[in-house]
């Protein structure tokens, strides 16, 4: 079968858009968590967020083909260029034809929906922008990165809620492993917090309430844990066959060697509380990797800072691995940086990247006080340094769905 591997990384995330910066400022156990100024909070419930500050896409894009981009689709397209730019590659030097992308968002144009409608109801049809469809739809990320890049293979959206980016990126393994492309730029991007997405989070009581403590609200694990806090960015890399990436000398980060997908069907937000169907989407993507659950020694978990979600989670870890769940470490950058949702599989699977690459596990931030129901160990608040060869990212979203993605340290 054709080796999948990853050779170029870019993100968008509230610790930093930088991939060194943000990596640095995760093993600190920094927050990029903070009260919200994109919008007026005023009238509402929740106040605070992972936000992208002083977000400027003229830095990549220029400033027409940026008003065209709803807020997410911003976020891709950097992400995307970034990871591209990281790659070295040059698709003037590629077959255009086996180029293509796989981009993942949860939402995709809340932004656009809300200006848009607000427009209709308030000053009449005449005012809804041309461009509203084309900014508002899923797949405009992915189209607008192809187009800029002239890739034209693949190219599709996925969206499964919080799963989307892993999603995506099992798709566009099997894409490669099939020999239907070379190159595809995965991932996903998401920008939900407007008001919207804010009032409706908020009002269906998902999101912490800690008003007065933003950067501590994220507590993934924690007894005193309250609900997640709403992000968003974006989180984009190359994935490369292996001998193509070999021909022109890339730099090769992990490889990419299992996948799996499955649904709870059972709640529409609530997760199975026996992690059944996230047990068993982890443990097809050991078998799709061709190793044991004993081969696993670090997992980036969902680890939402939800009181239902962090408990599935920890029972679906230990109906894979039994006994030897207490011997891997478990960690979730969500307590950094909030859960951005459809982008937040894009975003782990780079921390997890570069997590083996460096042998280093990143903290989980604001574990003071362990919830006994969650007793494995979660790198609570510092990094610890571990030699590691396989790592496995998990992903559950609403409507019950589950991906996760297995990497392997090269070489």
């Amino acid at each position: 079968m054709r080796r999948v591997v990853v050779t170029g990384l870019g993100l968008v995330t509230p610790l930093s858009n930088d991939v060194e910066d943000f990596w640095e400022r995760s093993l600190k156990a920094e927050s990029g968590i903070s009260d919200i100024d994109l919008i007026d909070t005023s009238e509402f419930k929740i106040k605070f967020g992972g936000q992208i500050k002083g977000w400027d896409p003229n830095g990549r894009l220029d400033h027409r083909e940026a008003k065209r981009l709803d807020r997410f689709a911003q976020f891709a397209m950097f992400g995307g260029i970034e990871a591209i730019e990281d790659s070295g590659l040059d698709f003037n030097k590629v077959d255009s034809e086996r180029a293509g992308c796989v981009l993942g968002s949860g939402i995709g144009g809340l932004t656009t929906i809300e200006e848009q409608l607000h427009k209709l109801f308030y000053k009449g049809p005449s005012r809804v922008s041309p461009f509203t469809i084309p900014m508002l739809m899923l797949n405009a990320a992915g189209g607008n990165l192809s187009i800029r890049y002239g890739m034209k293979g693949p190219n599709f959206s996925v969206s499964t809620a919080c799963a989307s980016a892993n999603n995506a990126i099992g798709e566009a393994l099997r894409i490669l492993q099939a020999d239907e492309a070379d190159i595809i730029v995965s991932g996903g991007a998401e920008a939900a917090l407007c008001r919207m997405g804010l009032a409706a989070f908020g009002n269906m009581k998902a999101l912490s309430g800690r008003n007065d403590a933003p950067t501590s609200a994220s507590r993934p694990f924690d007894l005193d844990r309250d609900g997640f806090v709403l992000g968003e960015g974006a989180g984009v890399f190359v994935l490369e066959e292996l001998e193509h990436a070999k021909s022109r000398g890339a730099k090769i980060y992990c490889e990419v060697v299992g996948f799996g997908c499955t649904a709870d069907a059972g709640h529409i937000t609530q997760p199975d509380e026996q992690g059944i169907g996230a047990a068993r989407a982890m443990q097809m993507a050991i078998d799709d990797a061709g190793i044991g659950s004993d081969d696993i020694q670090y997992i980036n978990a969902h680890g939402t800072s939800t009181p239902l979600g962090d408990k599935a989670e920890t029972q679906a870890i230990k109906n894979v691995f039994g006994r030897g769940a207490y011997d891997v470490s478990v960690s979730s950058t969500k307590s950094m940086i909030g859960h951005s949702l459809g982008a937040s599989g894009g975003i782990e699977l780079i921390a997890s990247a570069l997590a083996i690459q460096n042998g280093v596990v990143p903290p989980t931030a604001n574990l003071d006080t362990p919830d006994p129901a969650c007793d494995l160990d979660y790198t609570a608040n510092q990094p610890k340094e571990r030699q590691l060869e396989y790592a496995l990212s998990n992903s559950f979203g609403f409507g019950g769905h589950n991906a996760c993605v297995v990497i392997k340290k090269f070489g």
